[in-house]
Formats: C-alpha cells, sequence, structure tokens
C-alpha cells in the first residue's frame, strides 16, 4: 500500500510543493499553479539523496594524524568520526586557537546563499555560536553589488540595489522604452535571497506583450532579450561608462538634456560637463570617440540619446557591470545619465537597479516582516568585533597585517588561523581559485559544515554533514520586497544518513562551551517558529494561529493595496527637492561628490569617469585576445544545483558551456562541441564549445557557478580546472579603493582547441574514504 502526501515548503527559487510517497521524496513543482514553469523547483529528490551528500562527520587524515603538510588539503583520504567525537575536535581546535592567538584569529564570515529560512539560517547561527564563546573575525558588503553598494549612497542616497524601486504599475502605465542593461532577469528572477514570488518575470512580459521598445545593451544575446524580442545591442565587454558617456555629449551637444533638473535637483554638473566636453582632458566624450571603444556605430549612439530623451525611459541596470575593476563608475554613470534625461520621479521614467533583481517593483504587501534568529542574543554585547570585505578574504589570508583602504578610512586585516564555514561555497565563488587554494593551506584549521562534497568541503579539515531545507521545519516569506507569501517549509522527511541541522549542531557546541542557554534563550524549535510568526501576528494581520496555519500546509498570501502599486520613487523628490532631500551631502543627486573628492583615490574620483580597464583584450597582450564574461545559468543558483539532472539543459557533451562567436571559433580551428580550454594569466579550465552569433565577436561567455575540479590539486600551482569553472580565470583583485568590491568582469582570456583525451571530470564525486 502506497502512502501518499504532499508537503508544503520553499526554497530560494519558490514556493514548493513536495509529493512524499512511503517516506521518499518522489516529486517536487511549485506551489502556486499559476507561477511560471521553473525547473529549478523540480529537483528537489536530487538535492535529498544526492550520491554528493556528505554523510557522515569526517575529518581530513592527515590533519587526525598531525601531519602538517597542508597541501594535502583537496587531495587526502578522509576518516569518520562519531558525532560526540566530531563536535569535541571542533571544541577543541577553537579553543586552542582562541587562547592561543585571540577572537582575531577565528574567520567566521561564511558568506553565501544560505538556507531561506528564519531560524535555520547556517550564517547567522554560527556567527551567534561564535559571538558567544569570544568573538570572531566577520565580513561585509558581498560579491552581488559591492561596487554599487558603496558609491551610491554618496550619489542618490541609498545603496538602491537592495532597495525597493517604482512598481510595475507605473512602468506599465507610462515607460515607452525600457533597456536592460547588462542584465538578464528572465533568469535573475528566477530565484532570490528568501523565495521568489516570480512576479517580475509576468511583468517583463507583459511589458514585451504591450509593445513596449526594449533594448538590451550586454555582449551576450541573452535569454531576455530573445524571449522578449528586445532589441540588442552588442557591446564590447566593459565599455558601459564610455558608451555612457557618449549618450550623455549628445544631451548635451544637441541641447537634450534637462538643465531645469540638473540645476533643482543635482550637484555638481557643470565640474562634470567639463570633463564631458574634454576642457579638462582634451577629449570629448563624444559618440565617435565611445564608438572605437564599445564598437557601436557613432550614428546609433546619437540617435539612442535622442530617443532616449523623447520618450519615457527606465534604465534597468544590471548588477555584472559594477563587478569589475572601477566598477563605482558604471553605477554613478547610470545614475547620471538619467538625471540628465531629467525623468527620475517621473512615472516609468528615470534608473532602477533592483526591477532585474528580487523581483523589485513589485508591490509591497501589509503582511509585515517575519522575525528571524539573530547573530547576537537578546541585550548581549559582543566581546570583540572585526570585519574584513568579503572580497578580500584571499588577501587577508597571504597577507596578515596588510593595511587597505577603505571608504575614506583603514583597514588592516588579521592573522587568521582558522576558518569556520557554514554556507556558500567559497571554492566557486571567490576568484582566482588556484590562488584561493594556496592561500587556504595557511590556516592551521578549517571547518566546513556541508551539505556535499564541494570543493569547499574537501578542501577543510573537518567536515560536519547538514540538513538540506526539506529535512527540517522552518519559515521564510517570498519576495524580497513584495513579502507576498508566508511559506511554511515543512520537514519532508526526516534527516538523511547522520546529518543534523546548523542549530542543532552550534547548540551542542555551545553545550561543550558552557553558553548554551544563551544561544537557545530556552527555546525549542518551535519555540522560536511561533515566536517569528507572532511578529506577523503583530502587524495588524488577521491571522490564523500558528497551529492552524501550520496544519493547514498552506501558504498564506497577502494583498497590497492598490495604492501602493503606483508608487513613484523619488516622486517626493521631484515635487519639492528641499523638503524632501535625498540622504547626501548636499540632499541632492550628486552629480560632483566632494566628499568622494576629498578621498583623494585614483581609481575613484569626485565623479564618474571612463578608465580603460588594466586588463583589457581590446588592447592587450596578444596573448589573451579575447574578453571573458561571466552570465548567470538560468538553471543553478551560482554553485547550488549544479550536481543535478539540470546539467542537461545546458551541458555541452557533458561539459559547462562557452560561447564563442563563429569567427573567432573559425580563427582556432574550433567546431561546435569541440573541448576547449580557456586561458587567462591565472590558471585554465576546460569547457565545451557552443559556437553562436549570440555572443559578440571577441568575447566568450562561461557561466559563473560551476564547481571547481583541480587536476591533480596541490601538485602545481594552477592545476586546470576539468569542469570549467569561471573562477579560476577571474582576478583577485578590487574595484577601487573606496568599496573594495570584487572585480572579476573584463578578464582577458586565450581560447584553444583541446587536443588529447579530456581528463574525467570528477566534481561531483565524493573524496577518497567518504
Amino acid at each position: 500500500m502506497t502512502i501518499k502526501r504532499q508537503v508544503i515548503t520553499a526554497a530560494h527559487w519558490g514556493g514548493l510543493k513536495v509529493t512524499v510517497e512511503n517516506g521518499i521524496i518522489t516529486r517536487s513543482a511549485t506551489a502556486f499553479s499559476a507561477e511560471p514553469e521553473n525547473e529549478l523547483q523540480t529537483v528537489v529528490a536530487e538535492q535529498v539523496y544526492s550520491p554528493c551528500r556528505v554523510k557522515f562527520p569526517m575529518i581530513r587524515k592527515g590533519f587526525f594524524e598531525g601531519n602538517s603538510d597542508r597541501t594535502l588539503r583537496g587531495r587526502d583520504q578522509w576518516i569518520r568520526l562519531s558525532w560526540p567525537q566530531a563536535l569535541d575536535w571542533v571544541h577543541n581546535e577553537l579553543t586552542r586557537v582562541r587562547q592561543n592567538y585571540g577572537a582575531q584569529a577565528i574567520f567566521g564570515g561564511s558568506y553565501g546563499w544560505k538556507s531561506s529560512g528564519a531560524l535555520h539560517s547556517s550564517r547567522t547561527l554560527l556567527q551567534r555560536y561564535l559571538n558567544l564563546t569570544g568573538g570572531f573575525v566577520n565580513s561585509f558588503g558581498d560579491y552581488s553589488t559591492a561596487a554599487a553598494q558603496q558609491i551610491l549612497p554618496y550619489v542618490v542616497g541609498g545603496n538602491e540595489v537592495y532597495q525597493q524601486t517604482s512598481t510595475w504599475e507605473t512602468v506599465l502605465a507610462h515607460s515607452e522604452i525600457i533597456v536592460l542593461w547588462g542584465a538578464n532577469p528572465l533568469t535573475t528572477l528566477r530565484n532570490t535571497w528568501t523565495a521568489t514570488d516570480q512576479q517580475g518575470i509576468a511583468y517583463f512580459r507583459q511589458a514585451q506583450q504591450a509593445g513596449k521598445r526594449i533594448i538590451c545593451i550586454d555582449p551576450v544575446r541573452s535569454q531576455s532579450c530573445e524571449r522578449l524580442k528586445a532589441e540588442w545591442l552588442p557591446i564590447h565587454a566593459g565599455t558601459d561608462v564610455a558608451l555612457m558617456l557618449a549618450l550623455a555629449y549628445t544631451l548635451a551637444e544637441e541641447a537634450l538634456l534637462d538643465r531645469a533638473f540638473l540645476r533643482t535637483h543635482t550637484q555638481g554638473y557643470e565640474i562634470f560637463e567639463s570633463y564631458l566636453l574634454g576642457k579638462t582632458d582634451n577629449q570629448p566624450k563624444n559618440a565617435q570617440w565611445a564608438s572605437r571603444i564599445c564598437g557601436l556605430p557613432a550614428s546609433q549612439i546619437q540617435q539612442l540619446a535622442r530617443d532616449f530623451s523623447r520618450h519615457r525611459t527606465l534604465l534597468m541596470a544590471g548588477w555584472g557591470m559594477q563587478r569589475r575593476k572601477y566598477g563605482e563608475q558604471p553605477a554613478w554613470m547610470l545614475v547620471v545619465l538619467a538625471a540628465m534625461l531629467g525623468q527620475i520621479g517621473l512615472p516609468g521614467g528615470g534608473f532602477s537597479f533592483s526591477h532585474v533583481n528580487g523581483n523589485g517593483g513589485v508591490a509591497r504587501t501589509q503582511a509585515g516582516v517575519l522575525g528571524k534568529i539573530s547573530e547576537k542574543p537578546t541585550n548581549f554585547r559582543p566581546h570583540f568585533t572585526a570585519a574584513i570585505p568579503v572580497s578580500r578574504l584571499t588577501d587577508a589570508l597571504l597577507h596578515p597585517h596588510k593595511t587597505i583602504s577603505f571608504n575614506g578610512g583603514k583597514i588592516t586585516y588579521p592573522d587568521i588561523k582558522l576558518i569556520y564555514w557554514a554556507g556558500g561555497n567559497p571554492l566557486s565563488q571567490q576568484h582566482d581559485l588556484n590562488l584561493v587554494a594556496r592561500a587556504w593551506r595557511r590556516p592551521e584549521c578549517i571547518i566546513v559544515n556541508e551539505i556535499n562534497w564541494t570543493a569547499t568541503a574537501k578542501m577543510a579539515d573537518i567536515v560536519l554533514p547538514v540538513t538540506t531545507s526539506f529535512e527540517r521545519n522552518d519559515l521564510t516569506q517570498s519576495g524580497s520586497f513584495s513579502m507576498r507569501h508566508l511559506l511554511p517549509m515543512k520537514q519532508a522527511v526526516p534527516p538523511q544518513f547522520e546529518a543534523k541541522n546548523d542549530y542543532d549542531i552550534f547548540l551542542e557546541l555551545a553545550k561543550r562551551a558552557g553558553v548554551a542557554e544563551q544561544f537557545s534563550e530556552g527555546k525549542t524549535e518551535w519555540d522560536w517558529l511561533r515566536e517569528f510568526y507572532s511578529s506577523l501576528q503583530k502587524c495588524g494581520q488577521n491571522l490564523p494561529s500558528f497551529d492552524d496555519f501550520w496544519r493547514a500546509n498552506q501558504p498564506l498570501i497577502f494583498a497590497a493595496e492598490e495604492s501602493d502599486k503606483h508608487w513613484v520613487k523619488y516622486a517626493d523628490f521631484r515635487r519639492d527637492p528641499q523638503a524632501n532631500p535625498l540622504n547626501t551631502a548636499s540632499g541632492k543627486i550628486e552629480i560632483y561628490s566632494q566628499t568622494v573628492a576629498a578621498m583623494r583615490y585614483a581609481d575613484c574620483p569626485g565623479h564618474p569617469v571612463w578608465f580603460e580597464p588594466e586588463e583589457n583584450a581590446q588592447h592587450g597582450d596578444a596573448r589573451y585576445p579575447l574578453t571573458l564574461v561571466t552570465p548567470h545559468s538560468p538553471y543553478r543558483l551560482h554553485s547550488q544545483l549544479a550536481q543535478t539532472s539540470l546539467r542537461r539543459h545546458y551541458a555541452l557533451n557533458g561539459r559547462e558551456p562557452a560561447w564563442i562567436h563563429p569567427i573567432d571559433a573559425k580563427a582556432r580551428g574550433i567546431c561546435h562541441g569541440d573541448v576547449i580550454c580557456i586561458e587567462s594569466p591565472r590558471g585554465r579550465v576546460l569547457a565545451a564549445a557552443l559556437v553562436t552569433e549570440s555572443v559578440r565577436q571577441g568575447v566568450i561567455a562561461l557561466y559563473q557557478g560551476a564547481w571547481y575540479d583541480p587536476l591533480n590539486p596541490g601538485e602545481t600551482e594552477n592545476p586546470l580546472c576539468k569542469n570549467g569553472c569561471a573562477n579560476v580565470l577571474t582576478p583577485d583583485e578590487s574595484s577601487s579603493q573606496l568599496s573594495q568590491g570584487n572585480a572579476p568582469n573584463g578578464c582577458a582570456v586565450q581560447v584553444t582547441k583541446f587536443i588529447g583525451k579530456a581528463p574525467e571530470i570528477t566534481a561531483f564525486l565524493p573524496p577518497d574514504g567518504a
């Protein structure tokens, strides 16, 4: 007899309905029949029963035996421990390092796309435990938007990337031109930090059906460009600022700019205009100048500026163009261009950094904000606090005590002796991974809580197996901005093998440290979930009791007020800038920032400028004549789900696909499907050639997020990655001294046909002994 039930839960890729038959997950799909298809929602069973799972607590053999050779990380054998043994090892190592070196020697940043849940948040739980046991070194910023996060508050008073933007109803009613600038929303809106509600995808399709003119400015013809039937402007990679400046020049030259708006709502335009017109450097930033850089015809650039000025235009920016050297400049210049058009604060006009990520522009409901576990218990003050920019971890490991500039101040790196990582996969997400692997040999101990045998787990000394979100109970809301649903994340099956929840792991470690009561605050899992739920009940919503909600096994759906659907960002500021000033030094949009100028950073001056990238394939070394771009795959979230059967949707002959233009392929004797080697000054990866005209000549596109799979790790400084991990190729450098953000994009590469038998991909196999 088959016992069948359905469980409602959630993940970053949305609300899920999971079918369980006789205690085994057999199917998963969206919890909402009206939502667009999202293949990411179909592989719950593969996540839970993956052969990549870390099944038991494990310790690296050399570490267990006291062997000090840390080059064995990533290639050593593993030994199984009991849970009490493993927890004792972790406790003893943390105690040893804390006593010998202090809290400044323990790094617990654990940046990454952890669980969606309010309670089982791996990073938060790790930090809670480390705070209670004496403190640790944290990280700040992120790999998504570090440059924009730091510069935009000086320009418009907020970081924009994680803030709500004008609602879609106003866009549909008033926008005539929608510009997707380095953005691929039909892919990036398939997931979000909590659980996506996917409403943004439907709105983009409505915009296309309504006949809006949609323009994609991108070296790659993305899925969004194709499906939205958009105009494709294939610029050279990394030349966005040059194009923006030329558009701005045309507006100024042809008197198409809104000088009245610039006079009343902005600060410093005259200083910027002197640069724009070439008065300060004898180089007018006109369309002819930009055409040589970005590759678009000068006449097309000029016509584009005229079209933007004569039609209500919304510039929707992706985040990739600021993940590069001088990444502050495109974010800043986009705002300047929008200000010159004079449409900021008008319905359907201006600029946006969140329509294309997090489903920004979807009106917020009245649901309120769900409570969640905190990294600090109630009324607790940490004994020690320190943090470094997340993108500078490798630099910090290799150069302890080095001092760097940051946002007008200074930061000195600690000497890190122990890393504890819970959530995230830095041996995929960080840049110049061969350098990262060498840097990870420096700490005396690396501890990782992991679901799967990722490269990060394989490079650790102690690995603790943790549950997927489908093996525990939790709560989350959908939509980064809308809060449309409250989703019960119900346990579908018991923990597999010997996996434990992160909460239970850190509670056991807290017991060994004598701080269990402070960690748990005397609450059980259900106590926490009831408390989080009560935070919504206090928001005036007529909600059922928690028990009734949980028993119903259904999401709660909230609606937005009609008035909230017609909100226009900066409308109040536009109407009266004196009564509604921005949170900038002048209260206005700062085209020129005296605050930034006073920092005297050569790589980020007081107004946006064009910098020729240091590693620019267009003018660079003949050894690396192509430019690498690393778009998001529609079928995974960074490195999550890379091990599932979703690979069949994108893998080419079993390998990561690398998009290459037919002219570039022919010049190298490469045919569609050939195994190719992509090389940068930092390393080499293998991929399969996807020969297509959907990428600009001179550009190679390789999806980010592949699992790092070095050939013979630890034996050479720069091993070949067999699995096409793009971050083997990208540089570990900062965008500027202001943000210290990551700057991987714009990487110069060469591509050759691989001759001989290509080595087998082993990224998804457990290590020896596991």
